[in-house]
This record gives C-alpha cells, sequence and structure tokens, in this order.
C-alpha cells in the first residue's frame, strides 16, 4: 500500500512497461470479408484471420489521456508511490494494403509512390512536419520489397515543445477527422512498417514527496500496431504483473486469454531516468534499455524517419 513497505521481484521500469502496455480485444474476420483480392497482413491459409481495431486500441488511452497512466514507484526508503503519467502521440506511421484514395476521400493518385517527395508534398499532413528531407528514397534495400511497405496513409510527427502537446485522444481524434481509417482501420489492412510512439511525461504522484528529482524520468515507447508481430513481441511481455498492482485497483490482466492482443514497446528512449531507481541490475534492466533502444534507433533508420523526440531523447539522456 501506498506509504508502507512494497515486496516485489520487479524494477520501477518493469513495472511502468507493463502499466502502459496497451491489451486490445482480437476478433475473427471471415477471410473471405477481402473480397477484392488483397490479402490480410500477413497472409494467412486459414478461413478466419484474428484482428483487433485501431479503434479499439485507442480505447486504452482514453482515461489516460484524461487522468495519466499510474504506475507504482518503489522509492529506495522502502516507501511507494504511485507515479502517473500522460500519454502523448509522439509519432505515427500507417501502411496500409490498399491505396489511400480508397481509404480516405482526397482523390490521391493511387499508382504515386508514397515515399516521392513529390507526393508527400501535396499532402494535408505537410503541416505536421510529414517528412524530413531525408526520408524519401528508395527502401528495398532495407525490406523485402515495396509490398512489405504498402501504401502510406498516415504519417504524424510531432515535433512542438511537450508543454504545448495535447494529450494522446485529443490528438488521435483530430487527426480522425483527415483520415477516419484512424479509427476503423483492422490490423490486418495494416502492413508491417505501420507503427506508433508515445511519449510519457509526469504529472503527479501519490502520495506527494518533496525532492524526489528520479520522479520525473520521461519515456519514449514505440508499438506496432499490425497484427504481423504481434505474436512474437507477446512473448516478450513483462511474466507476471501481480507485484505492480496500484493500490486501491484491480489491474485485469487482459491478455492472459486468447481473446486479447498485447502491445508491448519494441523501442524504448528515456529522458532524466537518473540514479539507481528505475533500474535493477539483478532484473536485466540495463540490458534491456539498451537492447530497446537500438531497436527504436534501427527501426527509425530503416523507415528514414527523423523522429525529433527520439532525437532529443538520445542526445540529452539514455
Amino acid at each position: 500500500m501506498a506509504g508502507g513497505v512494497c515486496r516485489r521481484r520487479r524494477s520501477n521500469l518493469q513495472c511502468f512497461l507493463s502499466r502502459i502496455t496497451p491489451s486490445v480485444m482480437s476478433y475473427s474476420l471471415p477471410k473471405s470479408r477481402f473480397q477484392d483480392g488483397s490479402e490480410p497482413w500477413p497472409p494467412v491459409s486459414k478461413d478466419t484471420v484474428g484482428c483487433f481495431t485501431l479503434g479499439d486500441l485507442w480505447d486504452n488511452y482514453n482515461e489516460w489521456s484524461a487522468y495519466g497512466a499510474g504506475s507504482p514507484i518503489l522509492l529506495n526508503n522502502g516507501e511507494t508511490v504511485v507515479q502517473y503519467y500522460v500519454p502523448y502521440l509522439s509519432a505515427i506511421q500507417i501502411y496500409t494494403n490498399k491505396p489511400s484514395s480508397v481509404l480516405r476521400n482526397s482523390g490521391e493518385d493511387s499508382e504515386t509512390d508514397s515515399w516521392s517527395d513529390d507526393s508527400e508534398s501535396e499532402k494535408p499532413s505537410r503541416s505536421w512536419d510529414a517528412v524530413s528531407d531525408d526520408s524519401g528514397g528508395d527502401l528495398d534495400s532495407v525490406w523485402p520489397g515495396k509490398d512489405r511497405l504498402g501504401h502510406l496513409y498516415l504519417h504524424y510527427v510531432e515535433n512542438t515543445s511537450p508543454y504545448g502537446r495535447v494529450p494522446l485522444m485529443v490528438k488521435v481524434n483530430e487527426l480522425s477527422q483527415q483520415y477516419p481509417g484512424l479509427m476503423s482501420l483492422k490490423s490486418v489492412e495494416l502492413s508491417p512498417a505501420s507503427w506508433m510512439s508515445v511519449a510519457w511525461y509526469p504529472i503527479y504522484h501519490i502520495p506527494m514527496r518533496r525532492n524526489v528529482k528520479d520522479l520525473s524520468a520521461c519515456f519514449l515507447t514505440y508499438h506496432t500496431i499490425s497484427s504481423s508481430f504481434q505474436d512474437s513481441i507477446i512473448g516478450d511481455t513483462m511474466e507476471n504483473d501481480s507485484c505492480c498492482c496500484i493500490p486501491g485497483k484491480t489491474r485485469t490482466k487482459l491478455n492472459e486469454t486468447s481473446d486479447y492482443i498485447s502491445l508491448p514497446p519494441f523501442g524504448l528512449a528515456t529522458y532524466k531516468m537518473q540514479g539507481n531507481l528505475w533500474m535493477d541490475p539483478e532484473t536485466g534492466d540495463h540490458e534491456r534499455v539498451i537492447r530497446l533502444f537500438n531497436a527504436a534507433d534501427s527501426w527509425l533508420k530503416q523507415l528514414r524517419v527523423r523522429h525529433h523526440d527520439f532525437n532529443y531523447f538520445s542526445t540529452h539522456s539514455m
């Protein structure tokens, strides 16, 4: 309980990553639904395809955007506080198995290469720093083929100060006015190159403790939103969340059943995560942070995306 001694086997970092991992209800979609000849991603031989909708994914962030996501933090003096974080949409790219002209009423040429500078300059998303100067070019060298990338439906990178941002759900609702697929698209309609990044900034902790500067740590998490990688990522989730419960709240472990899909971070960057409060050397946290940071760095380089938050986090603090 808050103010008391918390005994657990996991570090504060592991608890945080577990707390901010969304779980989405999965359902079976008949393969016959793909009447236009397109294949779900990844292609399957079964009659049904397991998937989730992006709208259901965003449901995880409704309460977090309004009140913050709470994560228990075990202080060095043995007391526990619950630190609350507000999620912000830091970046998102959605690649689909259908041309953009089919998915929205923008009249774009479906044959245009989504990665060309000319096509990008004409898209409404240019006011949101659509694509950086170095993000064009041929990606065949890092992806199996353009069919693996698909059609770029949405590219958004946040580049304003954290103080000028709106919570994730506010931004998603704003973007969905221009890109309705942000709510309706299914994970099987998204290519393996689809991903999002969430910036987590602390807002308060209960009970209040003064002069605990390590509680000012900020995090940048990366998640795939396609069905392609979910099986392999689920195997890397935190093994037990019972030691990270928040006093007075019951955490429903959604990913215990096959009816839910867990989307833990495949990449991570941190800022102001100093001292030994967050990481426990006995749990392999140091190696985990390095591995997740390198994964995020590699992902961005493969897609040739200039991610402002990642650049800031990586040049200021690990």
